[in-house]
């Protein structure tokens, strides 16, 4: 995923980071699926991959025909159900850049539009989840868990998240039982600040 400024944003905008996030998760399509599955116009759809290709977010595959383009998320395979900003996000500030106040705007958009996109996935499966097989009902869900960490512990704790998760990323391909889970992880503290 790319890290330049330029990427944060660009994806600061609410068509951008859905239709890399529809990328993502459903794979490849053009600008007319993309702008069917998001209830926008194609126009539109066109405009808003082709800004997201100039800063490489997205790509044109060359399998398409004529003015038909395919579309793909470029580095989709680090976290396919990821809001499609938070991974820059995320790259700028693990690389320690400090952010000027347009891209700490950005940022924060982007935070807030993850927020909404996680509430937006946790009501579907709360309206939904009757009509899940038992066994997927005990397993998805919401649930918190409060640990007390230092800063130093709070970073291996993560590490080791991620590293359970990337271990089971791919474990069901091939297997028609299998379902795409997204895990959402949010550590935020719960003590005042002193």
């Amino acid at each position: 995923m790319p890290t330049d400024r330029g990427a944060l944003r660009t994806l600061a905008h609410p068509l951008r980071s859905r239709l890399l996030a529809e990328l993502r998760v459903h794979g490849e399509a053009t600008a007319t699926e993309l702008a069917a599955a998001l209830q926008t116009h194609t126009g539109a759809t066109s405009y808003h991959l082709r800004r997201l290709a100039e800063v490489g977010l997205v790509e044109d595959t060359g399998s398409g025909t004529g003015r038909r383009r395919i579309w793909r998320a470029t580095g989709a395979e680090a976290s396919p159900d990821q809001p499609a900003g938070l991974g820059v996000a995320m790259d700028l500030g693990a690389a320690g850049e400090a952010l000027d106040e347009d891209d700490a705007q950005a940022a924060d958009w982007l935070a807030l539009d993850y927020l909404t996109h996680f509430g937006d996935r946790a009501q579907v499966w709360l309206r939904e989840r009757d009509r899940w097989d038992p066994a997927w009902q005990q397993v998805c869900g919401l649930e918190d868990h409060t640990v007390q960490v230092t800063t130093e512990q709070a970073t291996a704790m993560r590490a080791e998240l991620l590293e359970v998760l990337e271990r089971y990323r791919r474990v069901g391909a091939g297997n028609p039982q299998a379902k795409r889970v997204v895990v959402y992880t949010c550590a935020l503290p719960v003590d005042r600040r002193a």
